[in-house]
């Protein structure tokens, strides 16, 4: 195995790992979701900045424009109200259900990868994505009579999937611009701030203040963990890896997620469910790597042919529906 090769699985495998875990620990703490999500994003935007600092004082890369931010925008409205109302979900369904139905987001991005960029996917992969279909709705109806799902934390979960198709596509029309992963985040965070904020004080009101101790060391480790330390290790992964090996690689995490959830917070997960779990992995994993075959989805092609006008060169951000949280 070729060394870039094992340095781009390796990352791969840390990302999902940090991924996969997120939800566990959001739903461990007693503070609103949503409030964890715009506290997380706050120090996030801190993060991100210092980063675009470091370059522009090592490179010389510049900061990000105007004409940046306008392009940001949409992505990042969308963005912030994703987030807030993802980790409000997580509270309210098991975690299994709401991996599981966050995962099904490329039956929708592919389609629309067609009618919005022209995009020549392999229509015959779409009888995969109905074993996936087959697979969630054994995951949603086969739980226990314990179980922490709800009917209301179920369809909160399709709108949050609704804004995360929304925010990838938005990505792909604003990276086409030529905007550098940095710069993007860099803009993009701070102008989710704008969304998540209000839909934060809609839905937690005086809960928004003070927090916890425990609940502070949560904000922080899933800013660094997951809002800027998997984030990266996806791109780098991107560099040494094909992106069906990235897609195969990020289709485990809703597994991996729903065992965390298991593990750490004992949530319960049934025959029934396993079978179910399974379908959805080998019909996405398949629908994955036949819809490459004749096109790359939208939002996960290494953007080669681009040169970067703003900062350091690096590949595009959003190589899978889960990759962003």
């Amino acid at each position: 195995m070729q060394p870039r090769r094992s340095y781009g699985l390796a990352a791969m495998i840390v990302a999902v790992l940090l991924f996969s875990i997120t939800s566990s620990v959001v739903k461990s703490t007693d503070a609103p979701g949503s409030v964890l999500a715009m506290w997380r994003m706050f120090v996030a935007i801190g993060a991100w900045w210092i980063v675009v600092l470091v370059m522009n004082a090592r490179s010389g890369a510049g900061l990000p424009s105007k004409r940046t931010w306008i392009r940001c925008a949409p992505a990042g409205l969308l963005f912030g109200a994703n987030l807030a109302l993802f980790f409000t979900a997580i509270k309210a369904t098991s975690i299994a259900n709401a991996e599981f139905i966050g995962s099904l987001s490329p039956l929708v991005l592919v389609p629309a990868g067609a009618l919005l960029f022209g995009e020549r996917p392999d229509w015959r992969a779409l009888r995969w994505g109905a074993i996936s279909i087959i697979g969630i709705a054994l995951v949603l109806f086969g739980g226990s009579a314990t179980d922490t799902a709800t009917a209301s934390g179920n369809a909160l979960m399709v709108g949050v999937v609704a804004l995360w198709i929304g925010y990838l596509l938005a990505t792909k029309m604003a990276r086409r611009e030529e905007i550098s992963t940095i710069h993007f985040m860099a803009c993009a965070v701070p102008i989710a701030a704008i969304s998540a904020t209000p839909l934060t004080l809609l839905i937690a009101g005086g809960e928004i203040w003070p927090l916890t101790g425990r609940d502070w060391s949560v904000v922080v480790l899933l800013a660094l963990t997951t809002g800027v330390g998997a984030h990266g290790l996806v791109v780098f992964a991107q560099r040494h890896l094909p992106v069906a090996t990235i897609g195969i690689l990020q289709v485990g995490q809703p597994a991996l997620a729903a065992f965390w959830a298991w593990l750490l917070l004992k949530e319960t997960v049934t025959s029934v469910q396993i079978p179910g779990m399974a379908l959805v992995i080998v019909g996405l994993s398949a629908f994955t790597i036949i819809s490459q075959r004749r096109a790359v989805l939208p939002i996960v092609a290494p953007a080669a042919s681009l040169s970067v006008r703003e900062g350091p060169p690096d590949p595009i951000i959003g190589s899978d529906p889960q990759v962003h949280r």
